[in-house]
């Protein structure tokens, strides 16, 4: 089919980890929350149990306790969501006789560092609910999550549509399991993502076979509608889709389980239709299937919630340029994009060493000698300026602007980006496979 780009070229760049990172992983879970992404779980050779946290600001990984009569056991094709200081896991588990008699759900408190137990406002037992699922998806829409479908064990793909309310954290059935009903049907392993009022659901597996269409969840009038587009994806599984300003980002994903790809595809609820986004000359993204995408950054903010529409959670910019923080994206002379120059992660520090000098000394220096942080980067008075080439932005930052960390909402001023975590095909025992794709008319 054509290909009509409807975006400006998008970079791609690939990031190094440490040792102290999680291992490389696939079916894995992934969400962020105020500039942190958490990763949970997944399969290497085996099922994974393991809980980490990214922090974008100062690019590390930290590795959270996932023990305690609260905690999930390993699983794999789950669902992780934020809302308001807690991260909700549903499904994963693998398939045993003690299935059925567990709820798949878990919530761990973000300020606490705890898994704690699931407990609502209300007290009155909970009628139906959810059993074990795999490849489903969730999304959060007001103060509700929303999964739909997944594979049932002994039952294949079910059209399940549930919400949970995370007040009472009461179950309900949105929608029946009748077969012929209006909707997307029996469904897993496909995408969904939330914008505005609405859930939009693309693809996946129905039964053994991969789908391409494309589905919007009104939770208004609690209708389902198909919607039909001349060009866009082809049958996916496996792939990922976050919000992004006003369309739908989606990435990666496969016609089968063998087949991974590196397709960027925009989706416009404004006009509707379907872009491929092109790449620029040298940057090129990975091959996933089964991997996680993270969206980061002010035009990544779900507006599905009151809490993200408030003013005071506006981007604050000053004097019209992102905050500073210590995990800078800086302009860095890389070979394969020749003068277009490329964004690297840095980690800056008052006390680090450039050369032979630390940032500090930097003032010292002649501005007629080229500075030890890199041509692009001018020491103007008392002042580092950063030029992005790759998207024809320029920023200047006083000193005490660069090392001032204190604002609590650091969130806000994160660079637009999105993150690719892991994925098949993987790279056993190795760190895991990131990646940072950011669009070059942000």
């Amino acid at each position: 089919m054509p290909v009509m780009s409807q975006s400006s070229p998008c970079l791609w760049t690939r990031l190094p980890q440490s040792s102290q990172s999680p291992c490389d992983r696939y079916k894995h879970a992934c969400c962020s929350y105020d500039g942190d992404v958490y990763i949970l779980g997944g399969r290497e050779n085996s099922c994974l149990k393991d809980f980490w946290r990214y922090s974008v600001v100062c690019n590390e990984w930290t590795e959270l306790s996932c023990a305690g009569d609260a905690a999930p056991e390993e699983l794999e094709e789950h669902s992780m969501v934020a809302h308001e200081g807690f991260l909700y896991v549903f499904g994963g588990m693998l398939d045993s006789a003690y299935t059925m008699w567990r709820s798949p759900l878990w919530v761990f408190d973000i300020a606490k560092k705890k898994w704690v137990q699931c407990k609502g406002k209300t007290s009155s037992p909970q009628t139906q609910m959810p059993t074990n699922r795999k490849g489903h998806s969730a999304v959060v829409i007001g103060s509700s999550m929303l999964v739909y479908g997944g594979f049932v064990d002994m039952k294949g793909s079910s059209q399940e549509f549930w919400s949970l309310d995370f007040d009472t954290m009461a179950w309900s059935l949105l929608t029946g399991c009748q077969e012929g009903s209006v909707g997307p049907g029996p469904r897993h392993s496909h995408s969904a993502m939330a914008h505005q009022s609405c859930m939009y659901l693309f693809g996946g597996l129905k039964g053994l076979r991969e789908q391409r269409d494309f589905w919007r969840w009104n939770s208004t009038s609690h209708t389902w509608s198909s919607l039909k587009t001349k060009s866009g994806p082809s049958r996916l599984m496996g792939h990922s889709a976050v919000a992004y300003r006003d369309s739908m980002l989606l990435f990666g994903g496969g016609e089968s389980q063998n087949s991974p790809n590196n397709c960027l595809w925009r989706y416009s609820f404004t006009s509707q239709s379907w872009g491929q986004v092109a790449t620029l000359p040298g940057s090129n993204p990975p091959d996933r299937i089964h991997h996680c995408c993270a969206g980061l950054g002010p035009s990544y903010k779900s507006n599905t919630s009151s809490l993200c529409s408030s003013p005071g959670l506006q981007p604050r910019l000053q004097e019209g340029k992102p905050k500073p923080f210590k995990n800078k994206c800086y302009p860095a002379p890389l070979t394969f994009l020749g003068s277009e120059g490329a964004i690297e992660l840095e980690t800056f520090s008052p006390d680090k060493c450039y050369g032979s000098k630390t940032l500090r000394d930097v003032s010292e220096l002649d501005n007629s000698k080229e500075s030890s942080t890199g041509k692009d980067a001018q020491r103007i008075g008392n002042c580092l300026t950063f030029e992005n080439k790759a998207l024809r932005k320029q920023w200047s930052y006083t000193e005490e602007e660069l090392f001032d960390q204190e604002d609590g909402d650091i969130s806000q001023h994160l660079p637009d980006l999105l993150l690719v975590l892991g994925g098949k095909p993987c790279t056993r025992h190795r760190p895991i496979s990131m990646w940072q794709m950011t669009l070059t008319d942000s």
